[in-house]
């Protein structure tokens, strides 16, 4: 009774009580909630009283809460603090869950009294509807159909394909960390900013190469360095070591696990009656179809490639002039050149600008405090799982208590690279249940008593997760299914890409861009001329998301038993038959790294982005004709979409939102494809 986990926190907004915790917590705590859960599961089935709602949906959803508070906090640090403790702790439990799982979406007495309450003709109301219909949807989905022999395979697809992500995940990170550079010379090192070449000295020294210097690698291909490295050497060295991950053969080599994931993958889709994974992917999508998605990107991807040959022939004069035929580790450093000469922007030149600090406090909760009416408290007695962990209490305009917002902002060893928002507590009704959210980058972390100066993609992912974050925050349904981002996979990237407008809106960046040595606020001729750039570049930025996204499509498109001998000569051979395949344009992941669809969520929906995006841009133009950043905009976005999570079809809270379906032209002028 003393685990943490089997009980409700007692901290406020039952903040996850991580002081309390320790490693040897979790298995007791997953055999006990599992053991729990299956118990609660045999009781729905088997009650003797006919089905309803009440007795079969809303105790579905009552169930499992202590399995639910053990996998959020462990999941939770499998991304952010995986150490080997916690690793070796996901290799044994992942299988288990997914075991779990297959029990209670292959048991067919329980799929019986889900299916009666679905044909009933009651009166449940709108949400209530819903979630009968997804209940019985995600029962279909797992194969609650099947016939024994489908239901045994089934099981069996899933336990491999637990184990094959976690193995991907721990693979990517252990090559990651492998794969950082260290250099010899601060020379070697010429062109970053003096506080990021300290950073990587206290970095390398931290892992055992005292008086060198060590470059950590971010999750995508493009290496934020790349702009800055005037040593082409240096360049050519970590664009090579970003390319590599996961394809070298040093016993962290993910191909042949995406091979077999791809291959069971389509497997399990054509056991469920498709043509394969994308087909049974995108069905629980807001996309109408995967012909739908190709069409679409079918006609972005040969402008999105000519702007990008465009883009290479001024970079090429550009090499010249310095004596290099351009490559692709060139293509970044070249492309800020250009760029200053263009429209005299100077991107780096613009790091001290943004301090952590100050674009928290200033710029993300500020824009968040002018449209929604939102404080920010720091909770300084409230634990995180680390020390780098911060808590925010977050409050209404009204004052009272609307959840806690965590911060962890800060690379490490044993955090995944990229950035992601996930929830610790799911907002609900129904279990008098408040939200907890929490946002993770991964800045370097300066030398002690240094100030964290962020690059502009920096400070706009800081807006993004935020964007996220408030997704789960506003959140306000009676169900924990339908709680804040947990909506198709194509439109939970939506929200976020909003939030991204409010870093350069006028009363916001004139509010938290400021020198952090001088004060002085960031020139309005500079911010004239960073928006007046942001089409350059575009060529480049979106064919590399499309070289991800049409590769990500065909790994999913394998037909059952079609299976990939060269993983790499694959890869090849989809970003040629997709018009992608720039030399000087990698794809914006690689097989071997390709976390977000082999050890993600993401899986034949990479596609997402650009798809919501669509969304994004026209709700940014609704924005800006009904006069930007007030309340009444802020509370009618709040009320109409963020608030809903998934208890309406999304793409009917948008219509509810802006008056119509989305017009893709906002997007195509956005990414100069008009």
């Amino acid at each position: 009774m003393d685990n943490p986990f089997l009980s409700a926190s007692s901290l406020p907004y039952q903040l996850p009580p991580f002081e309390q915790v320790s490693e040897d917590d979790f298995l007791p705590a997953f055999d006990a909630g599992i053991r729990e859960h299956a118990e609660q599961i045999r009781a729905i089935a088997g009650n003797p009283q006919a089905p309803d709602f009440d007795n079969t949906i809303a105790a579905l959803e009552s169930s499992g809460q202590a399995l639910g508070r053990t996998a959020v906090v462990f999941f939770t640090l499998c991304a952010a603090h995986a150490t080997d403790g916690v690793q070796r702790i996901q290799q044994e439990i992942s299988p288990k869950l997914a075991a779990h799982e297959d029990a209670i979406y292959l048991n067919r007495a329980l799929f019986e009294r889900v299916q009666a309450v679905a044909g009933q003709e009651t009166g449940l109301n709108e949400e209530q509807a819903r979630l009968v219909s997804e209940y019985r949807r995600r029962f279909v989905r797992a194969g609650a159909e099947l016939d024994d022999a489908g239901q045994a395979r089934m099981r069996e697809l899933n336990a491999r394909l637990s184990e094959l992500s976690t193995d991907f995940s721990q693979r990517l990170l252990r090559d990651t960390n492998d794969s950082a550079l260290v250099v010899e010379s601060a020379a070697e090192l010429d062109g970053l900013p003096d506080d990021d070449i300290a950073a990587a000295a206290a970095a390398a020294d931290a892992a055992g190469h005292p008086g060198k210097y060590l470059l950590s690698l971010v999750l995508p291909t493009p290496q934020p360095a790349l702009s800055a490295l005037t040593n082409r050497e240096t360049r050519r060295r970590l664009h090579t070591a970003s390319l590599q991950r996961g394809f070298r053969d040093n016993g962290n080599n993910t191909l042949s696990i995406a091979a077999e994931m791809a291959a069971l993958r389509a497997e399990k889709a054509a056991l469920l009656g498709f043509a394969n994974h994308a087909e049974y992917a995108t069905d629980d999508q807001t996309a109408p179809s995967l012909a739908a998605i190709h069409e679409m990107l079918d006609k972005l991807a040969p402008a999105a490639v000519r702007n990008a040959k465009a883009e290479a022939e001024e970079l090429r004069e550009a090499a010249r002039r310095d004596g290099n035929e351009l490559e692709a580790w060139d293509w970044a450093y070249y492309s800020g050149q250009v760029r200053k000469e263009k429209f005299d922007v100077d991107l780096a030149a613009l790091r001290p600008y943004f301090e952590l600090e100050r674009v928290l406090q200033e710029g993300v909760f500020y824009a968040a405090n002018r449209l929604y009416g939102l404080s920010f408290t720091e909770r300084t007695d409230l634990p995180g799982y680390h020390p780098d962990v911060r808590v925010w209490e977050v409050k209404n305009a009204d004052g009272t208590g609307l959840g806690l917002f965590l911060g962890d902002y800060y690379t490490r060893d044993t955090k995944n690279g990229g950035a992601w928002m996930n929830s610790l507590v799911h907002q609900s009704r129904l279990l008098d249940e408040p939200p907890v959210v929490i946002n993770n980058l991964n800045i370097p972390k300066p030398s002690a008593g240094e100030p964290t100066l962020l690059t502009f993609d920096e400070v706009v992912t800081a807006f993004h997760e935020f964007g996220h974050a408030l997704h789960g925050l506003f959140s306000d349904v009676t169900y924990p299914q339908f709680s804040g981002t947990a909506v198709p996979r194509d439109f939970v990237e939506y929200p976020s890409q909003v939030n991204e407008m409010w870093m350069l809106w006028p009363e916001v960046v004139a509010n938290f861009a400021r020198h952090h040595v001088t004060g002085e606020p960031l020139p309005q001729d500079v911010i004239d001329k960073v928006l007046a750039a942001a089409v350059w570049g575009e060529g480049f930025a979106t064919t590399e998301y499309l070289g991800a996204t049409l590769l990500d499509l065909a790994w999913h498109e394998l037909t059952p038993g079609e299976t990939v001998a060269d993983p790499e000569a694959f890869e090849a051979r989809a970003l040629a038959d997709a018009g992608v395949d720039l030399e000087l344009v990698p794809p914006r992941y690689r097989t071997g790294y390709f976390k977000h669809i082999f050890a993600g969520g993401y899986a034949a929906a990479y596609y997402a982005y650009i798809w919501s995006e669509v969304l994004d841009a026209d709700t940014v133009e609704w924005f800006k004709e009904n006069g930007g950043l007030t309340r009444e905009n802020g509370d009618r976005f709040r009320t109409e979409l963020l608030s809903k999570g998934n208890s309406i079809d999304p793409l009917q809270a948008f219509r509810n939102f802006r008056g119509r379906d989305a017009d893709i032209q906002p997007l195509l002028e956005r990414r100069g494809l008009a």
